[in-house]
């Protein structure tokens, strides 16, 4: 297999962010990015070209691969999950080598923040696929994954409280109202934390095919016990406002397509759709009462997502108590997007104004 994609970085050094030298205006405006998220459940890759309101997706894959199946408990990533994540990665090289991607940035989150053998996977995947992964930090996750969805604040309110629930962390960010001097993401973030607890930490905890009343309020509790730090670092006199919840993960999407009652899950139909706190909460019970089996036969969540909706519910709910909003707006797009738009912003394909750095 090639190894253009480690060369062409390389004769930049570590920056991580890109392959190419920088473009031209008029090259960047036709060149093919390329943004890949390597998380804890997920391998997501996104690839697009500018438009002149933003980008145009050509191309998409996401596969659930587990990387982090068990390192809660040995702190290692494990053989298997290992050789799931590079096959899911072969096809992610496969697919940017066909769409001629020159422009991109691959980046890996919580599993390989923690893993103790985390630099070893990142050689072996090098070695194996051709692709340089670039180990981000937690604030950087929470920038780029707000920067990918804040465009879907609602401008009347004062503030946005904004979260990704991940599979092994769940970034949450106080977002202030765009205003003239606050044009940027960076600049709009008032307060943000990365909690370490995610969708497959937490049903691997308290387990996730089987989730009883009882058990799912104690993950409630715990999620809450972690979001206190963020609180104690807001102030009372600091508290968001006029504010509503903005949630971009799996379990979000996945509510508002049961939710929906979609046939199966149609991201056109989800991404930017408003749901209320009590519609939520209706939702949440439903599942608390189906079976494993039952949740693993719905449509929007399936085998995939049958053990681990319910952890992800908790996480939710724990947000909606510390903070009570009766509408939330869901977003099926985050950190891909933002990474797509810091390359293009880099290039001049818009103004730096957009989002901050990352």
């Amino acid at each position: 297999m090639s190894r253009a994609f480690v060369q062409r970085r390389n004769e930049l050094g570590s920056d991580g962010s890109r392959f190419t030298e920088r473009r031209s205006y008029r090259e960047s405006a036709s060149a093919i990015y390329g943004a890949l998220d390597l998380g804890t459940n997920n391998c997501r890759l996104l690839m697009a070209r500018p438009s002149k309101d933003g980008f145009r997706v050509v191309d998409a894959f996401s596969r659930i691969v587990r990387l982090g199946e068990g390192l809660g408990v040995n702190q290692y990533l494990s053989e298997a999950a290992i050789i799931r994540t590079i096959e899911a990665l072969k096809i992610c090289r496969s697919k940017m080598d066909h769409r001629g991607v020159s422009r991109a940035r691959l980046i890996a989150t919580e599993a390989c923040r923690a893993a103790k053998n985390s630099s070893e996977f990142i050689s072996r995947v090098e070695e194996e696929t051709g692709l340089s992964l670039e180990i981000i930090d937690r604030e950087t996750e929470a920038i780029l994954a707000a920067s990918g969805c804040a465009a879907l604040a609602d401008p009347a309110a004062e503030s946005v409280v904004l979260f990704d629930i991940g599979g092994g962390s769940t970034e949450i960010v106080w977002l202030d109202q765009e205003s003239k001097t606050k044009q940027t993401v960076r600049h709009r973030m008032r307060e943000w934390s990365s909690l370490p607890v995610g969708v497959v930490s937490l049903a691997e905890r308290h387990g996730g095919r089987h989730v009883t009343p009882q058990i799912y309020r104690v993950m409630v509790g715990e999620v809450v016990q972690l979001l206190q730090p963020f609180v104690d670092a807001l102030g009372e006199a600091a508290k968001p406002l006029n504010f509503h919840l903005l949630g971009t993960s799996g379990t979000v999407t996945t509510l508002a397509g049961v939710h929906l009652g979609l046939p199966r899950y149609d991201r056109r139909a989800v991404d930017g759709i408003w749901m209320k706190s009590d519609e939520i909460s209706v939702i949440v019970e439903r599942l608390l009462h189906m079976t494993y089996q039952e949740r693993e036969a719905s449509a929007c969540i399936g085998t995939e997502r049958a053990d681990l909706v319910l952890s992800g519910c908790a996480i939710l709910d724990a947000i909606r108590q510390v903070f009570p909003s009766d509408r939330v707006r869901v977003a099926d797009r985050g950190l891909r997007e933002g990474i797509l738009m810091q390359l293009m912003m880099d290039d001049g394909v818009w103004p730096q104004t957009l989002i901050g750095r990352a």
